[in-house]
């Protein structure tokens, strides 16, 4: 069956210390399966991505893991997914991943988190791509990012309409609806040359 929507979503490869991440990972990853959605993650076995993954997969959705054979090699990959795709390097696994959504999610991360984050958003206000991007704000968790970055507005360095590029929400729910409906009933538009 093909899903409605396939949202990739970004997050740890630890859980944290604070039990909401965990919580939300798994309301993020059953309201994709409630929806007849698809999620789309880097494959990994453990942390917040095994989470929602398995959340996903738990509630009827399908899962799309891509990693690295690197990763592979040190048994980092979740072998319960829907469809795990192993890859030769870290650029095109977020290739791929890119190429397999029509919406991205930024949960509870660290560096590989941001950089993911960062990236597809540089993507975006590029032009590559047209696909919305969220970021989920669980117990504050990115309050001095975005702190941060209201900053580098201040100091004309990033535009008022580049952080409008970024949806941020704490409530998962409201934030995946956005996200889909912005999306579009159809797949967004494929990436442009990245």
């Amino acid at each position: 069956m093909t899903p409605a929507f396939s949202v990739c979503v970004y997050c740890g490869s630890r859980s944290g210390v604070n039990p909401d991440f965990a919580r939300v990972a798994a309301q993020v990853g059953r309201w994709i399966g409630q929806h007849q959605g698809q999620l789309v993650y880097g494959g990994g076995g453990g942390g917040l991505m095994r989470i929602v993954a398995d959340a996903t997969l738990d509630a009827g959705g399908g899962v799309i893991g891509v990693i690295p054979q690197a990763l592979v090699d040190r048994e980092w990959a979740h072998r319960g997914c829907t469809e795990l795709h192993i890859v030769d390097t870290m650029h095109d696994r977020k290739r791929m991943m890119a190429e397999r959504a029509d919406a991205f999610l930024a949960l509870p991360g660290g560096l590989g988190t941001l950089e993911e984050l960062f990236e597809v958003w540089t993507w975006r206000q590029l032009g590559y791509h047209d696909k919305p991007i969220g970021l989920l704000n669980v117990d504050h968790y990115y309050d001095r990012l975005l702190d941060f970055l209201g900053v580098s507005v201040e100091q004309q360095l990033v535009a008022d309409w580049q952080m409008h590029l970024l949806h941020s929400d704490s409530d998962p729910a409201a934030l995946l609806k956005a996200l889909v409906e912005a999306a579009g009933t159809s797949p967004a538009a494929r990436l442009n040359g990245i």
